[in-house]
């Protein structure tokens, strides 16, 4: 076989990436993880084709700012110039949260929002990595590997854009906004109550250009944010392209609302992530009978998808 050189080293707690090799169409890695009382080996086959590699980072990035947005949703700015040049809309990063072995795996987060030097990561408090996320300080250190997966597709031709947030789900719609500020968009976002909106100016300098609904009406819009999408659709008389991105359930309703007008739709899936490379394939999702899989790996060849490759009735 012919040996490829890849152009990072992929490190993780305890486990390492000690070898690449392969075709020009497929990528063969050894993974080997260590123990005090011994050595182990893992084989993961047909990983991913060279290019897939080609513009990710493992860096010890810096925490240049860490802040609060709303009761459980933080901020987070890191420095690394070359993360920052490489990321694309809808691509994410892995992050170590800290050194040892508890958490023993990297948390996957949306690139927000670019700023010279710095990414942004939008992050709410779940569980255990994110509640230790919120004690990181200005001035640390934290490993990170990306820019990761695949990012959002933008028509050559100018069209209409409406993107619809969920919650956390605002973060990728904000970056997709920011690299095409010449293009006419719509930002829609939906939380359960006013205490979760989050506020726009905080990270990209702007509190203006979007809608808001909240579940219980506490601000703007009383209802589900796919209601302010079928208001928008009805007065948008030339094209139109949709981006989404948050709950299940709210993708689902976006999706079936597209496919009924025959509108092009992009989602971008969340699942629980081990290694961000698709070679755990734990983040698998089940593929419509339309997409010619059986399932794709949110990771690889996510995390945005065209709204019809996923079976809604499975996810």
């Amino acid at each position: 076989m012919e040996k490829l050189q890849v152009d990072c080293w992929l490190a993780f707690p305890f486990l390492k990436f000690s070898s690449c090799f392969g075709t020009a169409n497929r990528v063969f890695v050894t993974v080997w993880l260590f123990e005090r009382d011994g050595l182990f080996l893992f084989y993961f086959k047909k990983l991913n084709c060279y290019e897939y590699f080609k513009f990710m980072f493992e860096l010890l990035t810096e925490i240049v700012s860490n802040q609060r947005v709303t009761h459980d949703t933080w901020l987070m700015a890191l420095r690394s110039a070359q993360i920052a040049q490489a990321a694309k809309p809808g691509q994410f990063v892995m992050i170590r949260v800290r050194s040892g072995l508890d958490p023993l795996l990297r948390r996957p987060f949306s690139i927000c929002w670019i700023k010279e030097d710095l990414f942004l990561v939008l992050y709410r408090v779940v569980g255990k990595g994110t509640s230790l996320m919120t004690e990181l300080r200005q001035g640390e250190g934290l490993q990170v590997l990306g820019p990761l997966g695949k990012s959002f597709a933008v028509p050559e031709k100018r069209v209409s854009a409406i993107m619809v947030g969920g919650g956390i789900g605002i973060a990728p719609l904000l970056f997709l906004r920011q690299c095409h500020r010449e293009r006419e968009s719509s930002l829609l976002m939906g939380f359960r109550t006013a205490q979760d909106v989050i506020s726009l100016e905080k990270i990209t300098g702007q509190e203006r250009g979007f809608a808001v609904a909240t579940d219980d009406g506490s601000r703007g819009h009383h209802g589900p944010v796919t209601d302010l999408l079928e208001e928008s659709l009805r007065k948008n008389s030339g094209e139109v392209v949709v981006y989404a991105c948050g709950p299940k359930p709210m993708l689902k309703k976006v999706a079936g609302t597209t496919r009924a007008l025959s509108i092009p739709c992009e989602v971008s899936l969340e699942a629980h992530m081990a290694c961000g490379l698709g070679a755990c394939q734990g983040c698998a999702v089940k593929a419509s009978g339309d997409s010619g899989r059986t399932y794709f790996y949110v990771c690889k060849e996510g995390p945005v998808f065209e709204a019809e490759e996923i079976d809604w009735e499975m996810l």
